[in-house]
């Protein structure tokens, strides 16, 4: 397999990380995952869009235009043969010695690689069960930064008691899930998270709500209390590589009837039949 190391494309075992590089000792950079469908990454734009400017964020200046990295992802996919799977990308601000400042004219390393991705079909069609906790991120969680220990952490405790997704709550409100955005159905309006500096606003979620809108559906980017999730008649996540997946037990009871719910199964077709028009139309 050929892996991305500024910009040169290199086997696995030629990759080499330098102990000072600030994004393994600090989490010091930005990441990006994309989904990869008959071999087109699918919203590359949007995604080098969004990584463009979590790195500007944080002050890193990237050493290549979203053109150019466009093409060298799209060389990689190619190179590997990948016709189902993701990319991971991401840029740390450089080596350096290790203490918490630095000096300007740091070189970023950008590093990329191409993975398998099990579409996950059964909890597409059946639902899965998520469980709450305590947001206790920091407050820029709309930069994709390499510092995900507290999504670690409560992502392993969801794992450890047999639940697909946690849930966060800030202050009483739902922010978004461990590594998804959330949403809920009332009365047949889909409430979500507004974009602002409390949720990463995922480029699934942002296809979703333009699905939405598309449809006639109802829609609120309004903030959903912990009280409002739990009385919802349907919950779903939406993520890269889960896409829409029903949540149908919530701190073990069930969500609505119990099952995925009619608004949440509409969705999914539709989202599905995006991914179809966009490949092809990227693809032809």
């Amino acid at each position: 397999m050929k892996v991305l190391v500024n910009g040169q494309l290199l086997k696995r075992d030629e990759a080499v990380v330098d102990i000072e590089d600030r994004g393994y000792q600090f989490g010091d950079g930005i990441y990006e995952v994309i989904r990869v469908y008959e071999g087109v990454l699918y919203g590359l734009r949007e995604h080098a869009e969004r990584f463009f400017r979590s790195a500007a964020e944080i002050g890193i200046d990237l050493p290549f235009s979203i053109e150019d990295l466009e093409w060298k992802l799209e060389k990689l996919v190619q190179e590997n043969g990948v016709e189902s799977g993701g990319v991971y990308i991401q840029t740390t601000r450089g080596v350096a010695p290790r203490k918490h400042q630095y000096e300007a004219g740091l070189a970023p390393q950008t590093t990329a690689y191409t993975f398998p991705v099990k579409k996950p079909e059964n909890e597409q069609a059946h639902g899965v069960s998520a469980i709450t906790d305590k947001d206790l991120r920091w407050l820029r969680c709309d930069i994709k930064s390499l510092n995900l220990l507290y999504n670690v952490m409560i992502k392993q405790k969801a794992y450890e008691t047999g639940a697909y997704e946690a849930v966060l709550i800030r202050d009483g409100i739902v922010t978004e899930g461990t590594s998804s955005n959330v949403y809920a159905v009332k009365d047949g309006v889909v409430r979500t998270h507004p974009a602002n500096q409390l949720i990463l606003n995922g480029i699934t979620r942002m296809n979703i709500l333009e699905l939405i809108r598309k449809n006639g559906w109802k829609l609120e980017e309004k903030p959903v209390t912990e009280e409002e999730l739990r009385q919802a008649e349907e919950i779903f996540i939406s993520s890269t590589t889960s896409e829409v997946i029903p949540v149908v037990t919530l701190d073990g009871e069930a969500v609505g009837s119990g099952v995925p719910g009619p608004l949440t199964k509409q969705l999914q077709a539709a989202f599905q039949e995006s991914i179809q028009q966009a490949i092809g139309i990227s693809s032809s």
